[in-house]
């Protein structure tokens, strides 16, 4: 027999029990979480995929610039770009940011936005980063990878190449911006109308069962 609802599980944790209908809408604004650490410590779920051919940072791209927004488990912001627009940059795989995110970033392409839930080992441990970062805290990221750049004063072939180089970054730059609120806005009408759904069909079984009361 064919179960009619189903309940949908984040992160462990019962959030809501839909109908297929709803649930295929819900699922498609759930993504995957994938464990890049293969012990749990890091944590990616893909918020916006980047495009097929979109760059990714590498050993003749290692310099990244990222926008992120870090968080406590409680949802405490502790660190952001978002307030006055800046972007954050350093090299990949040199010990300039923590462990978390040296894994995470080398597999994100430009114009991606993902999730990324760091354990203390993979963070500030047991020390933690006072005030903001108490010991032993799983820090949550949304980081979004703006562009990818060569060490300067590294060869890269003809001029060119660069220019070509340079016009594509600017193309995902771009395309970025662009479709950074585009998605949200997509995002947030399909959680509406699930919810909207999922609401309409418990005031129809509240009003069946205030029929049969009279």
């Amino acid at each position: 027999m064919l179960v009619a609802h189903l309940t949908v599980i984040c992160e462990g944790k019962e959030v809501l029990d839909v109908g297929f209908d709803d649930f295929f809408v819900v699922s498609k604004v759930m993504a995957e979480t994938i464990d890049l650490s293969g012990d749990g410590g890091v944590l990616k779920t893909v918020v916006r995929k980047a495009k097929d051919d979109a760059i990714a940072p590498s050993d003749s791209l290692p310099l990244v610039d990222v926008h992120y927004e870090g968080t406590l488990e409680n949802g405490e912001v502790f660190d952001t770009t978002h307030e006055d627009n800046s972007i954050f940059s350093f090299e990949v795989g040199q010990g300039a940011v923590i462990k978390a995110w040296d894994i995470a970033l080398r597999t994100m392409k430009v114009g991606e936005v993902a999730k990324i839930t760091c354990k203390p080992e993979y963070a500030y441990g047991t020390v933690g980063s006072p005030p903001e970062i108490p010991p032993n805290a799983t820090l949550i990221f949304e980081v979004e990878l703006v562009a990818c750049r060569p060490r300067k004063g590294s060869s890269m072939g003809s001029v060119s190449d660069e220019k070509a180089r340079l016009e594509e970054l600017k193309k995902q730059r771009e395309l970025a911006a662009a479709t950074k609120e585009e998605e949200k806005k997509k995002r947030e009408e399909a959680k509406a109308a699930a919810a909207a759904r999922v609401q309409a069909k418990l005031d129809a079984k509240k009003g069946k069962g205030k029929g049969k009361g009279k």
